[in-house]
């Protein structure tokens, strides 16, 4: 999947909305009746079945349909950090064709299951149903796991312990290396306070939150030489933090910092929350 610069918030939220959209007539069921009628509203996706592989979701990953006119319907969702619309028709009592619309295109951590849900959702898929959960298979055998299980409530920004798991520089995202791996982590407090580590030195800083803007004030630090993974962890985030305020948002228990300007940003896990 290509890669643009990270496109406004507002739009992937735009995009993750629910859209309508149904299958009605008769299309190869019953006649009178509706072919898939409890495959509709929210669904959490779970995981992807990929050459035999199983891909774990990120938190972010859902699909919305619900009904519309005759067979025709239109899904919108997110494929675990872009959002993406799609044209739907049920064209049996147990498959669905799916025409891809438009996506947002922000650079993404997790590109290998943005890449593989996008390839999945898409063509003449069969649609196999539990109460609470579907299974769309493409003709190779790979599949989608939806649940209509609500997934797990985000994380809140505040009062959690926040630790870096990846690093994004224009079009390139990256996990922090291996020898930094849970060494950058921090915490923004109530008081309007953040510490925590950069990777190596320990910081503390004022962070003033407005609606969707966190901005860090001057870093005061320890004065460790830092070298290797560690060392460019800390000069990456040193250097994210004090480049004016950064757009934050939430996903399940994955935050995104995002500066202004050229592409730049991280991901960062929720850890525990702290008393």
């Amino acid at each position: 999947m290509r890669t643009l610069p990270l496109l406004p918030a507002a739009l992937v939220a735009v995009l993750a909305l629910s859209a309508t959209a149904t299958a009605c007539g008769d299309g190869g069921g019953a006649r009178g009746t509706l072919p898939l009628q409890d495959f509709s509203g929210p669904w959490s996706v779970e995981s992807l079945t990929v050459d035999g592989k199983t891909l774990a979701a990120p938190a972010a990953a859902r699909l919305s349909v619900e009904r519309g006119k005759g067979n025709e319907a239109e899904a919108t969702g997110n494929y675990g950090c872009n959002g993406f619309t799609a044209a739907v028709v049920f064209d049996s009592a147990a498959a669905i064709t799916v025409s891809p619309g438009v996506h947002t295109e922000t650079a993404c951590p997790d590109l290998p299951f943005e890449t593989a849900f996008a390839r999945l959702f898409t063509g003449r898929l069969t649609v196999e149903r539990s109460p609470e959960k579907i299974t769309l298979k493409a003709p190779d055998g790979n599949a989608i796991a939806l649940s209509s299980k609500p997934p797990a409530p985000a994380a809140p920004l505040v009062a959690t312990q926040w630790t870096v798991d990846s690093l994004i520089a224009g079009e390139s995202a990256a996990s922090v290396p291996a020898d930094a791996a849970g060494r950058a982590r921090f915490t923004l407090a109530a008081d309007g306070t953040a510490s925590g580590s950069l990777g190596c030195n320990r910081f503390n800083a004022t962070a003033a939150v407005e609606g969707n803007r966190l901005t860090f004030g001057p870093l005061t630090t320890t004065r460790m030489a830092c070298e290797g993974g560690p060392g460019e962890v800390e000069r990456a985030l040193t250097e994210l933090f004090g480049s004016g305020p950064l757009d934050w948002r939430i996903q399940g228990d994955t935050l995104t910092l995002t500066a202004p300007g050229p592409a730049r940003a991280l991901t960062a896990k929720a850890a525990s929350a702290v008393e």
